[in-house]
C-alpha cells in the first residue's frame, strides 16, 4: 500500500511563498514544495530498479527496413488512437515524479514523422526529477533521413541526445536493407546532429549475417573520423515477415573480433546500459555492442516501454500488454494509472529466452512496439 504525503499545511504554504520564483518553475503535476519529496523506486520481482521509459510516439515510418517492416501492407494505427502529446507527458510525469525515472527515450516507427515534435520535447522538459531537482534527460532514436530539417529546433527544445540508425555505408546495400534511396540524407542527418551540438551521438547498426557483417571495421573507422559512437545490435526476432533465425545472427563476439583485429581496444565496465562499450587504446573514441541474443542483459534491465497507442510493456519481447489509454481518456486518476504500471512491473519476467524452446515470439513487429 503506497503511503501518501499529507496535505501541505498553512505554515508550509507561507514558507513556500517566500521562495517566490522557484515555485514558478515547478511542473504542473507537483504540489508546491514537492519537488524534493521522497520518491519510491519502482522495483520488479527480480529486484531490478525500473527507471528508463521508452516511448513510441508513432508506428509510422518513412523506411521499410527488412528486419522491421514488410515492404507493403502495413496496417497503421488510426490517428485518433495515437496518444496525444499531453497524454504522453502525463505518463512520463507519473513515472518520473513517483518513481524517480531518470531518462526518457522517444522512438517510433520514425519519431520525426510526428508533426510538431519539438513541442513534445519542450513539454517533457518541464518535468522535474525528484532525485536531482533538475530537468530529466530526453533522448531519441531516428533514422536520420529528415533530421537535417529538425536538428536545431529539437536541440533548442531540450533534446539531449540522439541515436541515428544506419545499417550500411554502401548506398546500394543501404537501399536493399531500407527499401528507400535515402543514404545521402541520412549522412546529412548525422552531420546536422554534430553541427547542432548533440553529444554523444550514437549510430545504431543492426548486424545481419551475410548481409552487412563485412562492414564492422568500416563503421568503426567512420565513427572514429566523425567523433560518434557506433552501436552494433544483434539481429533480433522482431521482423514483420518473421524470417528471423539464429543462423542470421552475427554475434557480439564476432563483431568485437573483427574490429579488434584492426584497432586495439579494451572493454569499459558495463552498468545497466544494454551495450557493452569498448574504447580504442589510441584514445580515438569507442563503440558499443548490444548482444541481445547471444548474451542477454536481462539481469540488469531497467527499462519499460509505452507503445504509440498507449500499451505499457515491460520488455521488448513481452507477450502481455497493459492498456493505459482508457484511463487517460475516461477520467482515470494518476493513482489509477500508477496502479496499472505497478501491476505490470510486478509481472516483469526474468528474461526473454531468445533461442530457447521456451521463447514465444511477440505478435508485433519492431515498428509496432517501438525500437
Amino acid at each position: 500500500m503506497r503511503t501518501l504525503r499529507p496535505p501541505v499545511s498553512i505554515k508550509e504554504k507561507e514558507l513556500l511563498a517566500k521562495i517566490g520564483d522557484k515555485l514558478n518553475n515547478l511542473p504542473s503535476g507537483l504540489a508546491p514544495g514537492q519537488q524534493s519529496d521522497h520518491y519510491e523506486p519502482l522495483v520488479d520481482p527480480f529486484n531490478r530498479v525500473v527507471k528508463d521509459l521508452r516511448i513510441s510516439i508513432t508506428d509510422r515510418c518513412n523506411f521499410r527496413c527488412t528486419y522491421c517492416m514488410p515492404q507493403e501492407g502495413m496496417q497503421w494505427i488510426d490517428r485518433h488512437e495515437i496518444l496525444t502529446f499531453e497524454e504522453i507527458t502525463r505518463i512520463a510525469r507519473i513515472c518520473v515524479e513517483r518513481w524517480g525515472f531518470d531518462g526518457i527515450r522517444l522512438t517510433g516507427g520514425e519519431p520525426t514523422v510526428r508533426a510538431q515534435l519539438p513541442r513534445l520535447i519542450a513539454k517533457l522538459k518541464e518535468i522535474v526529477s525528484p532525485v536531482t531537482n533538475k530537468e530529466i534527460e530526453i533522448s531519441m532514436t531516428t533514422n536520420g533521413a529528415t533530421f537535417r530539417l529538425l536538428a536545431h529546433d529539437l536541440r533548442d527544445a531540450g533534446l539531449n541526445r540522439v541515436n541515428i540508425s544506419c545499417d550500411s555505408l554502401h548506398r546500394d546495400r543501404f537501399y536493399e536493407m531500407t527499401r528507400r534511396d535515402q543514404f545521402e540524407r541520412v549522412m546529412e542527418g548525422i552531420d546536422a546532429a554534430i553541427e547542432a551540438g548533440f553529444a554523444p551521438i550514437k549510430l545504431n547498426v543492426v548486424v545481419m549475417r551475410n548481409v552487412n557483417d563485412d562492414e564492422m571495421v568500416d563503421f568503426a573507422t567512420f565513427g572514429r573520423e566523425k567523433g560518434i559512437q557506433p552501436r552494433f545490435i544483434e539481429f533480433m526476432p522482431l521482423d514483420a515477415e518473421e524470417g528471423w533465425s539464429l543462423d542470421k545472427v552475427y554475434s557480439a563476439d564476432e563483431i568485437v573480433a573483427a574490429i579488434s583485429s584492426v584497432y586495439p581496444i579494451e572493454a569499459i565496465t558495463k552498468g545497466s546500459e544494454p551495450a557493452t562499450v569498448y574504447r580504442y587504446l589510441d584514445g580515438k573514441g569507442s563503440f558499443g555492442v548490444i548482444p541481445s541474443v547471444t548474451k542477454p542483459f536481462c539481469d540488469s534491465c531497467d527499462r519499460v516501454r509505452l507503445t504509440a497507442e498507449g500499451k505499457f510493456r515491460t520488455c521488448l519481447f513481452a507477450i502481455e500488454e497493459f492498456d493505459l489509454r482508457p484511463l487517460l481518456r475516461e477520467g482515470g486518476s494518476d493513482q489509477e494509472i500508477a496502479d496499472v504500471i505497478e501491476q505490470a512491473v510486478g509481472k516483469k519476467w526474468a528474461g526473454h529466452s531468445i533461442g530457447n524452446v521456451n521463447f514465444i515470439r511477440p505478435k508485433r513487429s519492431m515498428s509496432q512496439i517501438g525500437g
